[in-house]
């Protein structure tokens, strides 16, 4: 079966990275990057009935653009995601150079922390940094404390201070940032600022990322934990991290205590326990 998700096509054109489609026009797409700081990509256009979101894109996020029409721009998410977004949070492809490595940060209108801020960039946001001051990088934004960017060149070690980071960010179904996160969402973001190659959603997480651990295996910092629609990160042998909907919130719980509850709760139990080799937890 066809995944809608990951099915670079809609009724009229196909990307030509997937052969060649009948009845639909093969196009190369047109390299953008997102120019908000968190856009929803949604199932469809707005003004379809059944649109919804479907996952998160952040500032500076590449993307190519397969379709561009009445306002609304069909893409193609470097992790293989497709969707919705305005064609007006998009611009023509620009290098970056750092991410927001910070919980968030400000862009302000001057190298100033007094100066109006001009807007609130959530962790993982991409800038380009285009000069140099003494307290304060200068992007196409505005002006971002240098404490704040971490060049891209500088991956995070550790997944699980990634995901640590988020504690307590609220829950938002198909939410990718420090502003509302859903659990893969969490995942997504924790491996991505790790240079880690990672799919947007639980199924496809459990499916493509590390290798299977044995039911009675001991867990550690950074392996994942993997329910029917849900997924956590460990950090350490006993503790999960998960952004769920029990706490609508990023938050720790026992392992134990945590399959119980969705056991009682969901009558699901733990599909797979992973670990990605290599990791410095």
């Amino acid at each position: 079966m066809t995944d809608r998700r990951l099915t670079a096509a809609n009724a009229r054109v196909a990307w030509r990275g997937m052969g060649d489609v009948p009845g639909l026009l093969a196009v190369d797409g047109v390299e953008a990057v997102l120019s908000r700081p968190v856009t929803d990509l949604m199932t469809a256009p707005a003004t379809a009935p059944a649109s919804r979101r479907d996952r998160q894109v952040l500032l500076g996020q590449g993307v190519l653009v397969l379709e561009d029409r009445d306002g609304w721009a069909f893409i193609r998410c470097a992790d293989g995601y497709v969707g919705y977004v305005p064609s007006a949070a998009l611009v023509a492809g620009v290098g970056t150079t750092h991410r927001v490595g910070t919980f968030a940060t400000h862009a302000y209108c001057d190298a100033d922390l007094k100066s109006p801020d001009v807007m609130a960039l959530p962790f993982g946001a991409r800038v380009q940094v285009v000069d140099e001051r003494r307290h304060f990088y200068q992007t196409p934004q505005g002006f971002v404390p240098k404490r704040h960017l971490r060049p891209l060149d500088r991956p995070f070690a550790s997944p699980a201070t990634v995901a640590q980071l988020h504690f307590g960010v609220p829950y938002l179904w198909g939410g990718n940032s420090t502003r509302g996160i859903d659990c893969s969402g969490l995942i997504a973001a924790a491996l991505g600022a790790c240079d880690i190659a990672c799919p947007g959603d639980a199924d496809l997480q459990e499916a493509a990322l590390g290798v299977p651990l044995a039911p009675d295996a001991p867990l550690m910092r950074g392996d994942l934990v993997f329910w029917r629609g849900h997924v956590g990160m460990m950090v350490d042998a006993d503790t999960l991290i998960h952004a769920n909907g029990h706490a609508m919130a990023v938050t720790y719980e026992p392992i134990a205590t945590a399959i119980l509850r969705i056991r009682t709760t969901d009558a699901s139990e733990v599909t797979s326990r992973r670990r990605i080799p290599g990791l410095d937890g």
